[in-house]
């Protein structure tokens, strides 16, 4: 069996010790980079919805006027409400987001 003193064996432990540490601050930034990407697509696929809404408002008000009518009080406020409700999901998920940037960026030191 190796003999170490205790001095050496201090220092191994150290290492060890600062070894593990940084494997797990970095796998915490690996989450962080994780969750933003993920939050990144929902924001990407919230706009993608709101644009599909307002096409559709817009496809709505050609309709009616090439049959000689306005779109109806409803049927706007229909169209507008999706949008309304879109454009919030979008300003979630930018927040969101944000946020997931910059814990990644910090590595978290505002979590402690």
């Amino acid at each position: 069996m190796l003999s170490v003193d205790p001095f050496q064996e201090r220092e191994i432990m150290a290492l060890w010790n600062r070894l593990r540490q940084e494997l797990d601050r970095a796998g915490r930034v690996a989450q962080y980079a994780f969750d933003e990407g993920r939050l990144r697509l929902d924001l990407h696929r919230s706009r993608q919805s709101a644009d599909r809404f307002a096409q559709r408002l817009g496809y709505a008000v050609y309709r009616a006027r090439q049959g000689g009518a306005d779109l109806t009080a409803d049927a706007y406020a229909a169209h507008a409400s999706n949008i309304a409700a879109a454009e919030a999901e979008i300003a979630r998920f930018e927040a969101l987001a944000a946020e997931a940037a910059k814990k990644r960026r910090t590595g978290g030191a505002s979590e402690a």
